[in-house]
């Protein structure tokens, strides 16, 4: 059930994955190394909208990222909150 998944003890396993994971930033901006304080002042509102439904996901960044053949592919990368 989507409860237990949004438990802080699984929401800080996740955080601390992304953040070990590194990576680009979203259409947002935000990078992953301010996650956690991000995650410290809004955790209860995104839980609660989460679990109303309410919650959207950001657009999606989409980048080229080139391929051995010489052609490109389109890479999406989400915002790090919604990893």
């Amino acid at each position: 059930m989507i409860v237990n998944i949004l438990q802080g003890k699984n929401l800080y396993k996740a955080c601390h994955r992304v953040v070990s994971n590194k990576g680009s930033s979203g259409v947002d901006g935000m990078e992953v190394d301010e996650l956690q304080e991000y995650l410290s002042t809004h955790q209860r509102d995104l839980v609660r909208e989460i679990l109303a439904g309410n919650y959207l996901p950001y657009a999606i960044r989409g980048v080229e990222i080139p391929k051995t053949n010489g052609k490109k592919r389109l890479l999406g990368i989400p915002t790090v909150v919604d990893r």
